[in-house]
């Protein structure tokens, strides 16, 4: 038995994960489960194994407990071993004892080891970009989720879906996530990007949208030694004739401490924020063939204009829709995060992080094959690097160790050549062809309704 699961660490060590042998070694991964006290069984589902075979469930499009355990017997078959059998109740179980822990610890490294990998004068001014974001993800309607997670409130019992509020942290320069909060679908996104400030450190940029442009938030992020580049809240008036002027459309003045504590933030949390804070504000004018032109006013806490000019900050906002919007659009449409299958909260919440991880390990991949080819990071497909990623690892597990590099060397090859499209100004009509089925909406719970087919 042992060996059998030797045998399945090894194969996903040299297929999974060898985009990480570098950034995330096996040491480091054991060196996690010791900390976290979880012990190994004599089984074939070692937290090893079951890690990685998390990770090669959520790449695949067909993300069944009985494809992954197919996957392992093929692999176990390939390699002469005794094959496990087909039921799909000890990678079940061996999931569910799989630490949630683990996987949360394992992003933010994969992340940081790959942000050290990118040069510090490619960093846009040398600083590293922070991004936030929120979204929503719904589950399986289960009574457990619904504990947890509600449905929506315009939605009858019975008829809706389990809803969760996600708020998501990338990496501007590798696009890795690097944080995420996950609560019930009424946690306001503000609570959750506040709560995920304490990551920041010294010298890091966040950049958000304007939602995120208050006192408040630029005070939170100044208290952990860094900046933000946010959109100016659309409650906010700005008067350019006052304040220290440092260029057209550019100047520096003082936002006072609001009087309210606002929402869901304590009073001793709101009493600890400054009295006063020095803001920039910058008017940029943006332009787009087939749109009329629309101005934005951009605040932040980075004062000085020479070192940060206007130009620079209006490419620096620019850049926050393909890091987080689109890269959110990857999340749920790409790597399907946007429906979770989970019956249990427990297990949402790994599904959630073993997308968040898997998500992170194409990245890597996608940063190797920019650094060694020479393509713009930006213009690698990410839903290319899945596919051939998935159409690879199946004989990564099984090649030799010469074998195994000139398949990693074609997988880079073919990732550099696919790649995005060039659409400068596109504009499509947001309409869909196809037809939806005549079907009426579900507008009662299931049970009701099977009951009057009865009838």
């Amino acid at each position: 038995m042992p060996n059998r699961a030797e045998i399945l660490k090894q194969q996903f060590n040299q297929s999974i994960g060898l985009p990480w042998q570098n950034l995330l070694p096996e040491s480091r991964i054991e060196e996690i489960l010791v900390e976290e006290n979880i012990q190994y069984r004599n089984c074939v589902y070692t937290p090893i194994v079951t890690l990685w075979a998390l990770m090669s469930q959520v790449l695949d499009p067909d993300k069944s407990l009985s494809n992954a355990v197919k996957r392992i017997i093929a692999w176990m078959g390939a390699a002469g071993g005794e094959c496990p059998s087909p039921d799909t109740g000890a990678y079940s179980k061996a999931r569910q004892r799989f630490s949630e822990s683990v996987l949360q610890r394992l992003i933010p490294d994969t992340a940081e080891s790959l942000e050290q990998a990118v040069p510090v004068a490619e960093q846009w001014c040398g600083l590293r970009v922070r991004v936030y974001d929120g979204t929503t993800v719904l589950m399986s309607d289960t009574a457990a989720n619904q504990a947890d997670y509600p449905q929506h409130g315009n939605q009858k019992p019975g008829c809706g879906f389990p809803i969760a509020k996600l708020v998501v942290v990338f990496s501007l320069m590798t696009g890795a996530v690097v944080a995420a909060c996950l609560a019930a679908f009424k946690t306001s996104e503000m609570e959750l990007s506040r709560l995920l400030y304490a990551d920041l450190e010294p010298g890091d940029v966040a950049l958000a949208d304007q939602a995120y442009g208050t006192f408040t938030d630029l005070a939170l992020v100044r208290q952990q030694g860094a900046d933000g580049v946010f959109r100016k809240h659309h409650a906010r008036n700005t008067d350019f004739r006052r304040g220290q002027k440092l260029g057209i459309g550019d100047h520096a003045v003082r936002w006072h401490k609001p009087r309210e504590c606002p929402k869901h933030m304590s009073e001793e949390d709101f009493s600890q924020l400054p009295e006063f804070l020095d803001v920039r504000e910058v008017s940029l004018l943006l332009r787009r063939r087939g749109f009329r032109d629309l101005r934005i006013i951009i605040v932040t806490t980075l004062l000085d204009a020479k070192r940060y000019s206007a130009q620079q900050l209006g490419q620096l906002y620019g850049l926050r829709w393909q890091a987080a919007e689109v890269n959110l659009r990857h999340l749920k449409t790409t790597l399907g995060m946007e429906m979770l299958s989970a019956k249990t909260p427990e297990m949402v919440r790994k599904d959630l992080w073993a997308h968040l991880l898997a998500y992170n390990l194409l990245r890597t991949v996608m940063l190797q094959t920019a650094q060694s080819s020479g393509q713009a990071l930006s213009r690698l497909s990410l839903q290319g690097t899945r596919q051939q990623f998935i159409h690879t690892i199946g004989l990564l597990a099984i090649a030799t160790r010469k074998v195994q590099q000139k398949l990693y060397r074609i997988l880079m090859e073919i990732v550099a050549k696919d790649l995005l499209p060039l659409r400068v100004f596109r504009s499509e009509p947001r309409v869909v062809k196809r037809r939806p089925k005549p079907f009426p909406r579900m507008n009662k719970p299931r049970d009701v309704l099977k009951a009057a087919l009865a009838n």
